[in-house]
């Protein structure tokens, strides 16, 4: 119960704190910079719950990225803690594609409007094929995406099917697909659960999947051969390069 009520109380003070830095900073006219003041917040956001909850977390493979690439990273999805370490692992400027009912949410939505993350009406088809073309301009300027590719976090902890949108995305932005694991975030927070388990949280990255060349066709073979490199990222096998990268490294809180 103790930890169920800390986890409660630290993402309300934190969402609080950080969403409110940016919420004032958006009314102040501050404006958006890659890896400026809303992504440093953003970043420091997803630090301070781990760290807070108690979890540890060790990005692989940051040496595959180029420090002024724009990517999609397509991220598995087994537990809210997902959306923390991915904000705290990637250095690139980063907006999830969000559900557009989560912009209903108090403060959270403001938020999410505020820093530029775009929301996506998965029920209504043109509404999506908009938000994802926008969101497509602002990857070719600089921006990194990150999508959960399997649209929802699983129940078991097993990889689901990856839906084609983010690498419809992808082919529009032209820009390369980044596989990412996300390592032992079920058993920390599963699906349903407030009981937060300490540990260690791995991201590990893989390597950059080129779409410049690929038409809207190639869509479905994109989404298998990416889940298929989430799949080798989780076995550890073939995926994490070589050095200091391939080893981890322990992000500070």
């Amino acid at each position: 119960m103790f930890r169920a009520l800390w986890l409660c109380l630290t993402g309300l003070v934190m969402t609080a704190w950080h969403g409110g830095r940016v919420i004032v900073a958006s009314f102040a006219g501050v404006p958006y910079e890659p890896r400026g003041f809303y992504d440093r917040e953003q970043a420091a956001w997803g630090r301070r719950l781990l760290r807070l909850n108690g979890a540890r977390l060790r990005v692989e493979g940051l040496e595959r990225l180029e420090e002024s690439g724009a990517y999609v990273f397509v991220a598995n999805h087994a537990s809210l803690v997902d959306i923390w370490a991915l904000l705290a692992a990637v250095p690139q400027s980063v907006k999830f594609l969000a559900k557009r009912e989560l912009l209903h949410w108090p403060l959270f939505g403001r938020v999410l409007r505020a820093a530029g993350h775009l929301p996506i009406d998965r029920g209504d088809l043109r509404h999506a094929v908009a938000a994802y073309d926008e969101a497509a301009a602002k990857i070719r300027l600089g921006t990194s995406a990150a999508v959960f590719a399997e649209g929802t976090r699983t129940r078991t902890g097993d990889l689901l099917a990856f839906k084609r949108g983010p690498f419809v995305l992808a082919i529009r932005a032209g820009v390369p697909v980044v596989p990412v694991w996300i390592g032992g975030t079920f058993e920390m927070l599963p699906r349903g659960s407030l009981r937060f388990r300490p540990g260690e949280v791995v991201v590990r990255l893989g390597e950059p999947m080129p779409t410049a060349h690929l038409s809207h066709d190639d869509r479905e073979r994109l989404a298998q051969e990416a889940r298929g490199a989430v799949e080798r990222l989780a076995a550890g096998s073939g995926e994490q390069g070589t050095g200091s990268g391939a080893a981890g490294s322990r992000v500070p809180a």
